[in-house]
């Protein structure tokens, strides 16, 4: 019997959990720290990278990606130290996507060439915005043009190229957020990330926000407008809308968040990274410790930098499933849906579709025009009991 793993795949994910800076909006596993020594490190990663290949043995990997924190500020030589182990351990796809998160500094940038030498096929750029008041009010590091230079470098450098962007940012406006749009997608490239900047708890906005002294965000309405202008713009110039927030050309789509989206099986390796694993049929869900020393030492003195490992009952992975393949255009294949809950969701569906929610067609169940920009109700609705 093929595990339900099988439909989306195999994956890595590695955890580089150091930046130069907290930026501060972000609520990520990253931190500032003094020194790194990237030797003790790399050697972390290999024993990690050894004892879950001793559990997924023979599985053909389809994508590797490197997160953050920020990962450019890797060594090229540590990445490549990790990527033999890499291929050492799994058999890898003809078409595997290794990718590798970057901040478009100079300096970031003049590792590039190294990182496609060690086996790096992507670049994903943190270029959040084009304009260097919004770039310094995000805590960004880089200026504009200073993007725009490490961007034509990776062009050079890599075939795919991706970047992000934030937008509902602090006193934007909807036409300038339209232009700043359009002037992205002049650029050459093939995919980009949109994302509506969100105030998260345990971050500096967020309590910035609490105290009253954020001042400044678009209310829901013109959110909302912004969401509508990121659509329009990006079908028209040829991007498909394959997720909320990703749009890519055709046959540009992140390999390894598709993974994700498709609730297929990863490993996580690093300080704070999740994984899903599958083991003689039942799957995991495994966590790391989220500080990076307190991870360090777990490897280096009990062999594992596994902090928890969860059975996940077949409801756990209906819902996750769900809360999963739902975020992406194509929706979730139906049969896939009925061999994990069994018809649970059956009456909750039939709700969804009368009011022009969901749809189903071709064996899937996907999320209207209608209902994507109410994409938490829609789940809220079918996970209900």
């Amino acid at each position: 019997m093929t595990d339900d793993w099988e439909h989306g795949g195999f994956g890595l994910y590695i955890h580089w959990p150091f930046c130069q800076a907290k930026c501060p909006y972000c609520d990520f596993n990253s931190h500032v720290v003094r020194e790194i020594d990237q030797a003790v490190w790399r050697d972390a990663y290999i024993s990690e990278i050894r004892r879950t290949a001793a559990e997924t043995p023979h599985r053909i990997l389809r994508s590797v990606f490197f997160g953050g924190g920020t990962p450019s500020m890797m060594d090229p030589d540590l990445v490549d130290a990790i990527l033999r182990e890499v291929r050492a351990a799994w058999p890898a796809a003809n078409d595997i996507e290794i990718t590798l998160e970057a901040n478009p500094t100079s300096v970031e940038a003049g590792r590039f060439q190294g990182y496609r030498d060690a086996g790096v096929n992507r670049v994903s750029m943190g270029v959040q915005a084009l304009n260097d008041p919004d770039l310094k009010a995000l805590g960004r590091l880089h200026s504009a043009s200073e993007a725009m230079a490490a961007f034509h470098v990776a062009r050079s450098v890599f075939d795919r190229v991706s970047f992000d962007l934030i937008y509902a940012r602090q006193d934007q406006t909807v036409t300038a957020w339209e232009a700043e749009l359009k002037q992205a997608l002049t650029l050459a490239i093939d995919h980009v990330s949109l994302y509506q900047l969100t105030i998260e708890d345990g971050t500096a906005f967020g309590d910035r926000y609490a105290a009253g002294k954020l001042r400044g965000l678009p209310d829901e309405d013109r959110a909302t407008e912004m969401y509508e202008v990121t659509q329009r713009i990006t079908t028209d110039a040829g991007y498909q809308t394959y997720e909320v927030s990703n749009h890519a050309k055709p046959g540009q789509e992140s390999r390894h968040n598709q993974l994700y989206w498709h609730y297929g099986d990863y490993v996580g390796i690093g300080p704070g990274a999740h994984g899903r694993v599958t083991i003689d049929g039942q799957r995991f869900a495994t966590e790391a410790p989220l500080g990076p020393f307190d991870w360090l030492k777990a490897v280096r003195t009990t062999g594992t930098g596994e902090l928890e490992r969860t059975a996940l009952t077949l409801s756990d992975q209906t819902s996750e499933f769900l809360l999963m393949g739902l975020r992406v255009t194509e929706g979730v294949a139906l049969s896939r849906l009925q061999a994990l809950s069994g018809g649970a969701y059956d009456q909750n569906i039939g709700g969804l579709v009368d009011i022009g929610m969901v749809e189903i067609s071709d064996d899937h169940l996907r999320v209207t025009q209608k209902g994507r920009p109410l994409l938490n109700a829609v789940l809220n609705e079918l996970l209900r009991d």
